[in-house]
C-alpha cells in the first residue's frame, strides 16, 4: 500500500493525520478514546481526531 500524507496538525509527526492510500482509502492517526460504550468488531477499531483536522482538509482541498 502507498501512503500519501495530506494533512497534521502539528510538524513532528506524532499528531492527529491524515492520509491517502493507493486505494482510495483514508487512513487515520489519532488518539484511542477511553470509555466511549460502544461495540467494536475485534478487527476494527476507534481514533479520536480534532475537527480541526478535517476542515484543514476540507479547505486546502485534499479530500
Amino acid at each position: 500500500m502507498e501512503v500519501r500524507m495530506l494533512v497534521t496538525t502539528c510538524e513532528n509527526g506524532d499528531c492527529p493525520t491524515l492520509y491517502a492510500t493507493d486505494r482510495d482509502t483514508l487512513l487515520v492517526q489519532g488518539e484511542v478514546p477511553a470509555d466511549h460504550g460502544l461495540v467494536i468488531p475485534a478487527r476494527e477499531t476507534l481514533v479520536e481526531i480534532p475537527l480541526e483536522l478535517i476542515r484543514r482538509a476540507i479547505r486546502d482541498q485534499l479530500i
